[in-house]
Parts: structure tokens; C-alpha cells; sequence
């Protein structure tokens, strides 16, 4: 890896900030809407799951079927319908410590942002808009390029050289996510990653599966 990266790849639920569960309130609008039943995503899915997953775990555990790729795909749509009203009736919205300060220091500094989530695109920017925080990111990897979260993060650093010019080869990017699945995603994509034990795990757990670095908050040795 070089001394210092030239981009930052973040993760937005549990890293950037938290809804307060309005993704949750979203999917449990989108499926009663469509099939008139009580979807309760936190007692089926885990932190750090791609949107496509999470349709289909609910699909699967809550209907009581495989859903179709179709079926499937206006069940996203239908989440995206309700998204922004959840995210704005939220109570519980709120950009984690030392992000904001984090992303403005990193961007005077010359570096390029970027996502790494498991959102689908359009997702990603409405959870990030109320705080008005997507005027950081150039680029990204997103739930809709691919339900796998390594996949997501090759496909972010694919974006990430088209914008720099190519300046990001040999290890010039790290990542920054609060789960496993996230530190697992970076390395299988060949960088390393932040662990930062805002969501739900701790600092040791995100040691423990291989953070290159694992940090109670952005606030304190973030490595750029």
C-alpha cells in the first residue's frame, strides 16, 4: 500500500450516519403496500446486507416464497416510493461523530470520496441528502451493481479510476465500514479497511475479523 491513500471508499448506514430506521419503515411500507404484509426487516436481515438481499430474505422469510426476479424488482421500487418520507419523518436520523469534519478535512486535502454500500444507488443519495452530505462523493459502488458487497466495492473502485485518471491502482484506496461484511468486501477487493465501531459491533469484534484498522470513531488516527 502507498503511505497515503489518494481515496476514501465509505459505507453509509452504521458509518456515515443512521437512519433511525427509516430504510426499515421503507421495505415495511413498500411490502404492505404490494402484498398486504407486516415486513419487519431488522428480525430478518443483518447489518451490512445489499438491498437485492434484503428483498429477498424478505420475500423468502416473510412471504413465504422465492420472489421473483421481477417481483423483486418492484419491490425495490416500491421501497425507493416511500424512502424519502421515512427518512424525513425520522426522529432518529443523525451523521455520526466526526464525520462531517472527517469528509471536509479529507477533500481539502485533495482526496477523492467515494460509497461502498449495499444500497442501491438512488437509495444511497436519499439518506445522504438530508444532511446534505452527498456533495463529498464523486463516485461510487452501490446494491444495484451487485448483490454481493466485494463485487460492490470492485465496482466502486472500477468508478473511482474512470474518475482520478487511473491514479488509484496499487492499494491507493481504503475503505471505511462499521461490519464484517464490510471489512470482508475490502479485502476480497483487494484494499484495506477502516473498522469503525459505530454501528453494531465493537471495536475488537472488527479487530478480530481483520480490520486493518479498528476505531471507535472516524474522530481519532483515522490513517489519512
Amino acid at each position: 500500500m502507498v503511505d497515503s491513500p489518494r481515496a476514501v471508499l465509505f459505507d453509509i448506514d452504521g458509518t456515515i450516519l443512521v437512519t433511525g430506521g427509516a430504510g426499515g419503515a421503507a421495505w415495511q411500507r413498500g411490502f404492505e403496500e404490494l402484498y398486504g404484509v407486516d415486513a419487519d426487516v431488522a428480525e430478518h436481515t443483518d447489518a451490512g446486507m445489499t438491498d437485492p438481499e434484503i428483498a429477498a430474505v424478505v420475500f423468502r422469510e416473510v412471504i413465504g416464497r422465492e420472489g421473483s426476479a421481477e417481483e423483486r424488482a418492484k419491490a425495490i421500487g416500491c421501497y425507493l416510493k416511500h424512502l424519502p418520507e421515512t427518512v424525513t419523518e425520522s426522529a432518529g436520523y443523525r451523521v455520526m461523530p466526526g464525520i462531517e469534519d472527517l469528509l471536509d478535512r479529507l477533500i481539502d486535502a485533495g482526496l477523492l470520496l467515494g460509497l461502498v454500500t449495499g444500497n442501491i444507488e438512488a437509495a444511497a443519495h436519499i439518506k445522504l441528502s438530508r444532511a446534505g452530505l452527498n456533495r463529498f462523493f464523486s463516485f461510487g459502488g452501490y446494491g444495484s451493481d451487485s448483490a454481493d458487497r466485494t463485487e460492490v466495492t470492485k465496482a466502486a473502485l472500477g468508478r473511482g479510476e474512470l474518475v482520478s485518471g487511473g491514479t488509484l491502482e496499487d492499494g491507493a484506496c481504503i475503505a471505511v465500514g462499521d461490519t464484517p461484511r464490510d471489512v470482508e468486501a475490502g479485502h476480497g477487493a483487494g484494499i484495506k479497511v477502516v473498522g469503525v465501531a459505530t454501528g453494531s459491533y465493537t471495536v475488537d469484534q472488527l479487530r478480530d475479523v481483520g480490520a486493518d484498522w479498528a476505531l471507535q470513531t472516524v474522530e481519532h488516527n483515522f490513517p489519512a
